[in-house]
C-alpha cells in the first residue's frame, strides 16, 4: 500500500500506478450514467496467510450480464478480468479483506447527448481495505421507505447499474434522517423487495422466506450463497416467493445480506420488535458459516473461493 490507497489499479487492460490513472474531468458525469460494476470480497486468513476471494468468476459473470443489459461493449472475456484482479491483489499485497470493484463505463463521452450508444468500453478495476462485520455484532433497525423499488420496467434492477443506486440512496437517506439504521423498500406492488445495496431474508415458522428475483431485487449472488448454505447446512426449507410488509412485522428472525452487508440481522422495523429483538439463531449460525467458508477455514463450498496467492508471492520473493 502506498499511504491511503494500494499501489496500482487495472485501467483499460493495463496495470498501472495509481497515480498515472486520470481522466478528464468532462468525462466524469458521462461515464457514469451508463456504469455498471461488481462489488467483490477477498477475505484474509491469517493462519495460512492466504486471500481468498469470494464467486469471483460469478461476480464477472454477472459484470458482463450487466454490460449487455446497457449496451456497453465487452472488449474482455471473463478469464481476463479474473487474472487481471488477481494480479493486482498480488502485486498490491493484498494482505486484508478487501474490496475489488470492476467498473465498465461509456469511454470517450465527453460532450455526447445522453441517449448514445457507448461507442467504446473504460474499464477500471481498483481495490481497498474493507474489514468484515460478521463478528462484530452489529443489528440494525430499519424503516420501510416511502421511496419505492425500481421496477424492470424503469431500469434492469436485476443488475449493478450505477444509476439504479440513487433510488437505494434516497431511501438510506430518508431513514437515517428519521434515526433508523437503514431502510427497507417495496415494489410497486407493495410488495417487499430488498433493502439499499443488501437483500432481505426472514426465518418464519421454520422457514427461511425471501423475495424473488422478479419483485425487483439484484440477481444477488451472495443470496444465493445464503440459500445454499441454509438449505444444506441448517436443513432449513428455503422459499422464494413475494413477502407482505406485515410479514416481516411478525417474523422469528430477519437480515440482509450481500457483499457489502455481508449477513446483518434485522432486529426492529418500523419500531416492531423482530422476533426476541436479539439477534436470531438461524442468522447466527449462518454468519458464523458463511464467515468459515469467506476465510477458506470450512471445506464445504471451498469451489467458492478463489485463492489469490499472496502467501506464494511471498514465499518465492
Amino acid at each position: 500500500m502506498a499511504g491511503s490507497h494500494p499501489t496500482y489499479l487495472w485501467w483499460n487492460g493495463r496495470q498501472m500506478p495509481w497515480e498515472e490513472a486520470t481522466v478528464h474531468v468532462t468525462d466524469l458525469a458521462w461515464s457514469t450514467v451508463g456504469a455498471v460494476f461488481e462489488g467483490i470480497r477477498g477475505y484474509w486468513n491469517e493462519d495460512s496467510q492466504e486471500l481468498y476471494v469470494f464467486r469471483l468468476r460469478e461476480h464477472m459473470d454477472r459484470l458482463i450480464d450487466s454490460m449487455k443489459l446497457v449496451r456497453l461493449p465487452a472488449e474482455y472475456s471473463v478469464d481476463e478480468l479474473i487474472d487481471a484482479s488477481l494480479t493486482l491483489l498480488r502485486d498490491n499485497d493484498a494482505r486484508e479483506d478487501t474490496y475489488i470493484r470492476p467498473l465498465a463505463y461509456s469511454a470517450g463521452s465527453s460532450g455526447k447527448r445522453l441517449s448514445d450508444t457507448a461507442a467504446s468500453l473504460g474499464m477500471l478495476i481498483n481495490t481497498n481495505p474493507m474489514p468484515s462485520q460478521l463478528d462484530s455484532g452489529r443489528a440494525f433497525k430499519v424503516k420501510v421507505s416511502s421511496w419505492t423499488r425500481i421496477s424492470d420496467t424503469v431500469m434492469p434492477p436485476r443488475i449493478k447499474n450505477i444509476s439504479n443506486y440513487r433510488n437505494g440512496q434516497l431511501a438510506s437517506m430518508e431513514a437515517q434522517a428519521d434515526g433508523y439504521d437503514g431502510a427497507l423498500l417495496l415494489s410497486p406492488q407493495g410488495k417487499v423487495s430488498e433493502a439499499p445495496g443488501a437483500c432481505v431474508m426472514m426465518v418464519r415458522k421454520g422457514q427461511l422466506i425471501t423475495p424473488p428475483t422478479t419483485d425487483g431485487i439484484l440477481e444477488s449472488i451472495t443470496r444465493d450463497a445464503v440459500m445454499t448454505m441454509a438449505r444444506e447446512s441448517l436443513g432449513l426449507p428455503v422459499v422464494e416467493r413475494s413477502i407482505d410488509r406485515t410479514e416481516l412485522y411478525l417474523a422469528d428472525e430477519v437480515f440482509l445480506c450481500g457483499t457489502a452487508f455481508e449477513i446483518t440481522p434485522v432486529v426492529e422495523i418500523d419500531r416492531y420488535t423482530v422476533g426476541s429483538g436479539e439477534i436470531g439463531e438461524a442468522t447466527g449460525r449462518l454468519q458464523r458459516l458463511y464467515e468459515d467458508v469467506l476465510r477458506g477455514k470450512e471445506e464445504r463450498y471451498a469451489s467458492w473461493r478463489t485463492p489469490v496467492g499472496v502467501a506464494a508471492t511471498v514465499a518465492a520473493g
